[in-house]
């Protein structure tokens, strides 16, 4: 990965205009890694923008930075401009280019230099160059290990550090999950020492849901999770009704997929949401369940071993959750294992 870090070196030092892009429902890690690699750049005098596809959840827009950034469907004419205009563009937290949704099919036709910074596996070879590993906790701290790589941290401030610091601690759940290396945590220890606020990034992040988001989370474990301990699985299921009455924003199902794997003996937990034209499922596992396979395999997404996400658009939500408990015999060595 060095010869691509200091190639990507010579491209920014030598780009006037950059666009630094997150996926389609931006979650902390790719807010994290794009405001904060933003904010580095900008001190750097750079001529850069920060681009989301869609808007992000409101426990998220406190970041510094997010006031400047671009939500494509606000301002889709504003981003294609930019985008025509752009000499290199810096993808973070995706590894294939149809998780950033429209914009993807205007980057196909551009002739700049296109680059991903990631940690799912799998990245997609359309991108000319491409910073990956799948072992690091989070984007967000492979952000930081390219910026101190190339020993530009002196430009890191209180506000750059926040933003890191969030998309690490997000995508491990405060550092419960992906969480086993060391280097996490000296990277974690070298943030903290830009006086940033633990403790009120902690609050913000997981303690400041609205009242219906509790009350959703409350019905959904009382009346729509269902557990088969025959498979070590369980699992959480939401209509269109039920999230229109709960009066669901976006951001609202953050964590919700997590709770099953509370009950004893559980390995495999997953949650389907009901949206317009197709369901949307994300998966959580423990040990050696492979979700990203089943997603791959059989709903159309990917992601980590033990976190992935994906889609299905052409069954109703009762036909996804039977097709979902009529594949589990399929990982019964995973979901059985000791």
């Amino acid at each position: 990965m060095n010869s691509a870090i200091f190639q990507l070196k010579n491209y920014i030092l030598q780009s006037n205009k950059i666009l630094v892009v997150g996926h389609e429902n931006p979650d902390g890690d790719t807010i994290g890694s794009v405001l904060g690699l933003y904010g580095l750049l900008k001190k750097m005098d750079k001529e850069v923008y920060a681009i989301f596809p869609n808007d992000a959840p409101e426990f998220l827009k406190w970041l510094p930075f997010f006031n400047n950034c671009l939500i494509h469907t606000k301002s889709s004419q504003k981003v294609s401009q930019l985008l025509a205009e752009t000499e290199l563009i810096i993808g973070l937290d995706f590894n294939e280019l149809k998780r950033i949704g429209k914009i993807s099919e205007e980057i196909k036709k551009l002739n700049c230099t296109k680059v991903i910074i990631d940690h799912h596996p799998y990245p997609d070879p359309f991108f000319d160059i491409i910073l990956s590993d799948t072992e690091v906790s989070s984007t967000a701290e492979l952000v930081y290990r390219f910026i101190d790589r190339l020993e530009w941290t002196h430009h890191i401030d209180d506000s750059i550090a926040t933003c890191i610091f969030t998309g690490i601690m997000t995508d491990t759940l405060s550092f419960n999950v992906n969480a086993h290396r060391p280097a996490t945590f000296e990277t974690t220890a070298k943030l903290l020492k830009y006086n940033i606020d633990r403790n009120d990034i902690h609050r913000k992040v997981f303690n400041s849901f609205s009242e219906q988001r509790m009350r959703l989370l409350g019905y959904a474990l009382h009346q729509k999770m269902k557990v088969l301990y025959e498979w070590n699985t369980a699992y959480i299921w939401l209509n269109k009704d039920e999230l229109k009455h709960f009066c669901f924003q976006i951001g609202d199902s953050e964590g919700m997929v997590n709770y099953p794997l509370s009950i004893k003996g559980i390995k495999l937990a997953a949650l389907f949401l009901e949206k317009e034209n197709h369901i949307k499922i994300s998966m959580r596992s423990i040990g050696n369940v492979p979700v990203n396979e089943i997603m791959k395999n059989h709903f159309s997404g990917g992601g980590h071993k033990n976190a992935a996400g994906g889609e299905e658009y052409h069954l109703s939500l009762e036909d996804t959750l039977q097709k979902f408990e009529s594949i589990l015999p399929l990982y019964q060595t995973y979901l059985w294992e000791k």
